[in-house]
C-alpha cells in the first residue's frame, strides 16, 4: 500500500479537498497500526465533520474500516438479514423482531450493543434474564443460527477494529455528529457481521440523535447508499422518537413488554414497528410470511424461548423487580398532549437503567414505565408514569428530568404517524 503523510491527508479535507481512495484506505489503516497519531486522527475527523465526505469518499472509508479487522463467515442455510436501529427511547424493537423474522423461514445475525446516556442497549435489556449471556464465539452463533434461526449477542473484538477507535476519539473530539462518520462506524460493523439484507430504523425526534427529520432522510440515504456500494441490499424507515415507544423504558420492564408482543399482545406501537420493519425484512430476504399473522398467533415466543435458552438464559424466570416505585400523577384533567422521549429517557438512565460511561453498571429493574400515551384521557391525580429504581436518592434526579414533559390539554393531539418514510436505493 502507498504511504503518505498524514499531514497532507489532514490539509486535502481540510481545504475541501476530495480524498482518494489510497490515501482513505491508508490512513485508516495506519490509524488502526498506530502509525498515524490521535491527535492527527483528531484533526482529520474535524476537517471531515467540517468538509464532509461525498458518497464514494464515505463508502471506501466505511471498506477500509471493514479491511481493518475480520468478516464473519456465516455457514447458514437459510438467507441472512439484519437490523440497526440509531437509537432511541423504550426501543425494544429488536427482542420481539429477532424471533418473529427467524420464524418465518430468515436467519437474523444481531450483533448488539450497550446503551450509553438516554440511550438503552439491546444487551442490558437482555441481561435481565437470568443466565443469559451476550458473548458468543463465532461458531456459537452459527450453530444458533442453524438451530434456531435468530441470535442477539455481543460483536466480535475481530469486526471493525478502526471503528473502535475512531468512534472513541469522536467521542471527546466534538466530532460525533457527522452524517459520513455515523454512517460509516454503523454500515462498517453491520456489513462486517456478514448479512445478505439489512433494514435500517433511523429515528428522528426528541429522543432521537437525529431531531430533525431532514437530518434523519440525509443519514438514511447516505446508510442506504453505503450498503449498495458494498453490494449489501439495504433499505431503511424514518421512524418518530418524539414519544417513547411502547409503555416501557428501562431493561427488565423492556423485556417484559417484548415478551407481551410476542405472545400477541403488547402496545400498538411497538406491534406496528415490530411488524413493519419484518416486512422490509422478509422482502430482502425473498420470503413471503405474513409477520402480522405469525406475531398474532404466538409462534414467534416459542422461538424467543429458544433463543434465550441456547443462551444459556431461562426465559420462565421472574425477571429482577425494583426496590423502589415512585409514581408521578396528573396534575390536572384533560388529554395527554406530549411526553417527551427525551426527557424519559434521561429520567430512566438518572433512575439506574443507562450509564454515564461505558465501563458502569446498570441496574436490571430500574426503568420507567408510561401508563398512558399522548391522546388518551387523564383525569387530575391519575397515576402517569412509575419510576423504578433500586436507589430511592434516584428518584430527586429522575424528577427533575421529567420538569416540562408531560402535558396535558383541553382536547386530544391529532394523532401522529410512526412510520414516516421508506427509503430504498431506487430513492
Amino acid at each position: 500500500m502507498k504511504a503518505f503523510a498524514a499531514v497532507d491527508v489532514i490539509r486535502a479535507k481540510r481545504d475541501g479537498g476530495v480524498l482518494s481512495d489510497e490515501q482513505i484506505r491508508w490512513v485508516i489503516d495506519a490509524y488502526t497500526r498506530g502509525d498515524v497519531a490521535e491527535e492527527q486522527m483528531s484533526a482529520l475527523a474535524m476537517a471531515v465533520f467540517l468538509r464532509g465526505m461525498d458518497a464514494r469518499e464515505t463508502a471506501t472509508w466505511t471498506g477500509a474500516m471493514i479491511d481493518s479487522g475480520s468478516r464473519l463467515s456465516l455457514r447458514v442455510d437459510r438467507p441472512t438479514v439484519d437490523k440497526h436501529s440509531t437509537g432511541g427511547v423504550g426501543d425494544k424493537i429488536t427482542l420481539p423482531l429477532a424471533p418473529l423474522v427467524a420464524t418465518c423461514g430468515a436467519a437474523v445475525p444481531q450483533l448488539s450493543g450497550r446503551g450509553l446516556g438516554h440511550t438503552g442497549g439491546t444487551l442490558d435489556k437482555l441481561e435481565s434474564i437470568p443466565g443469559w449471556r451476550a458473548a458468543l464465539s463465532v461458531d456459537e452463533i452459527t450453530a444458533q443460527l442453524n438451530s434456531v434461526g435468530a441470535v442477539i449477542c455481543a460483536a466480535t473484538s475481530g469486526l471493525a477494529p478502526a471503528d473502535r477507535k475512531l468512534y472513541a476519539l469522536r467521542d471527546v473530539t466534538g466530532t460525533v455528529e457527522s452524517v459520513p462518520l455515523i454512517a460509516s462506524s454503523i454500515m462498517s460493523k453491520k456489513i462486517a457481521e456478514g448479512a445478505s439484507g439489512l433494514v435500517l430504523d433511523v429515528k428522528t425526534g426528541s429522543g432521537a440523535f437525529m431531531k430533525s427529520p431532514e437530518q434523519a432522510l440525509e443519514l438514511a440515504r447516505t446508510l442506504v447508499s453505503i450498503g449498495s456500494a458494498h453490494e449489501v441490499a439495504t433499505t431503511a424507515l424514518l421512524t418518530d422518537m418524539s414519544t417513547p415507544l411502547g409503555a416501557a423504558v428501562g431493561n427488565a420492564v423492556e423485556v417484559a413488554e417484548a415478551v407481551e408482543v410476542l405472545q400477541g399482545g403488547g402496545p400498538a406501537d411497538v406491534v406496528e414497528l415490530t411488524v413493519a420493519l419484518a416486512r422490509e425484512m422478509l422482502a430482502l430476504a425473498g420470503l413471503s410470511a405474513d409477520p402480522a399473522a405469525v406475531l398474532a398467533s404466538g409462534e414467534a415466543y416459542e422461538t424467543w424461548c429458544r433463543m434465550i435458552a441456547a443462551q444459556g438464559g431461562d426465559p420462565s424466570a421472574a425477571l429482577p423487580r425494583p426496590a423502589h416505585v415512585h409514581v408521578v400523577e396528573a396534575g390536572s384533567s384533560g388529554y395527554l398532549s406530549r411526553l417527551d422521549a427525551y426527557a424519559v429517557g434521561v429520567a430512566a438512565w438518572r433512575l439506574g437503567a443507562g450509564r454515564a460511561r461505558r465501563e458502569d453498571p446498570v441496574q436490571h429493574a430500574a426503568g420507567v414505565r408510561c401508563l398512558v400515551k399522548p391522546g388518551e384521557p387523564v383525569v387530575q391525580g391519575q397515576p402517569l408514569l412509575e419510576l423504578h429504581t433500586d436507589t430511592a436518592d434516584a428518584v430527586g434526579g429522575a424528577l427533575e428530568a421529567l420538569t416540562g414533559a408531560v402535558e396535558v390539554a383541553d382536547s386530544a393531539p391529532s394523532s401522529g404517524t410512526l412510520v414516516l418514510r421508506r427509503v430504498s436505493d431506487a430513492q
